[in-house]
């Protein structure tokens, strides 16, 4: 009996030792699997759907080759890290050799993927919309309703019937699933935070409102794409409207022509210049009816900081830069000297930096 007793003990602390030799063996494979990056260069994206259980998640993780093997990872997760925290759902991008717990934390905190898209200065809201139907994160055809809705631009507390000109041209990060009012609203915030900004830095007797002012700052926008020149357009715009003057720039007659026909051309004909519409600053005194295109900050800080200056007219140089003029003698001088002679002679047909519209004089 004293001999079974002794062997059943034998035994007991045999499996006990096993037991014990196996845990540690279980122990130090799950360590090495926590401690040991795994994954390549090459991004993968996993989409965690809404309501996902742990289970699941580490399954679609492991399967989709970010986790090492998804039985030792379920192991790790359910014994070793016991994290009661809700995985969010979402897209996740990753890339590179990640810990476990590197690759867990990124879901437990919902660092999704995010969709970048950029948008230069001077574009209108169809080209803004192209962009954006572009980054995949929303059709174009759904950001431009929204951005011609007027109910939204209520709602955001703008003075016009639509986006345009509130659009600020940027750089932006989406996650998957952002709808186009969102993306919308976010461009706007922006505009408000730098016109924010340019009203801080507004020189007195500038007395344009959030609407005028980014009405006048599309035009800046677009007659110049000179960071040094913007300030002085801005000074002869001023002077033209503070006499009665019409504004007569190029930009504006292109964005009446779009309007008016549903197409866009750089080509300015007779017809378009003398077409009456309220957006044809050649025809229609004072600014038009709102902006025609989106400006970035240096447009909207000289539109209220610009220049002190006696010019009225401005004059192409075609590499980007212009003359500026106070009266009508100068400015046919210098039409006749830029647009006229320097055309009878071969020049570098590339020149520096175009104007933004193609314009020769104003």
């Amino acid at each position: 009996m004293k001999r079974l007793l002794r062997l059943a003990l034998v035994l007991l602390l045999l499996a006990i030792v096993a037991v014990g030799a196996a845990g540690f063996a279980t122990w130090r494979k799950l360590e090495a699997f926590r401690s040991t990056p795994y994954g390549d260069p090459d991004e993968k994206v996993v989409i965690v759907p809404p309501g996902a259980s742990a289970r699941a998640v580490v399954r679609l993780l492991a399967h989709s080759g970010v986790l090492a093997d998804e039985s030792r990872a379920w192991t790790y997760f359910r014994w070793v890290k016991r994290d009661r925290r809700p995985f969010r759902a979402g897209e996740y991008a990753f890339q590179g050799p990640l810990t476990p717990d590197q690759v867990l934390e990124r879901v437990f905190e919902g660092q999704v993927k995010l969709h970048r898209f950029t948008v230069p200065e001077g574009l209108r809201i169809d080209e803004i919309a192209d962009i954006v139907g572009r980054s995949g994160l929303a059709r174009a055809e759904d950001f431009a309703a929204v951005a011609h809705d007027p109910a939204v631009a209520r709602a955001l507390g703008l003075p016009f019937d639509g986006l345009e000109g509130f659009l600020f041209p940027d750089t932006y990060a989406f996650a998957r699933g952002t709808s186009a009012r969102s993306i919308a609203e976010a461009m706007v915030a922006r505009f408000k935070d730098e016109y924010a900004k340019a009203d801080a830095a507004r020189k007195p007797g500038v007395t344009f409102d959030m609407g005028q002012a980014a009405t006048f700052a599309s035009i800046v926008e677009k007659e110049t794409g000179r960071p040094e020149e913007r300030a002085r357009i801005s000074c002869v715009f001023r002077n033209r409207l503070r006499i009665g003057m019409r504004l007569q720039t190029d930009p504006t007659v292109m964005y009446a022509t779009l309007l008016r026909t549903g197409h866009w051309s750089k080509n300015i004909t007779r017809a378009d210049l003398v077409a009456p519409h309220p957006y044809n600053t050649y025809t229609t005194a004072g600014l038009p009816p709102g902006p025609i295109a989106n400006a970035g900050a240096a447009a909207l800080q000289a539109t209220l900081a610009p220049d002190d200056c006696a010019d009225l007219y401005f004059v192409s140089r075609n590499d980007g830069t212009h003359v500026f003029c106070p009266d009508l003698a100068c400015h046919n001088a210098a039409v006749h000297a830029w647009q006229v002679e320097f055309f009878r002679h071969p020049r570098d047909p590339r020149p520096a930096s175009a104007p933004r519209d193609g314009s020769a004089s104003r």
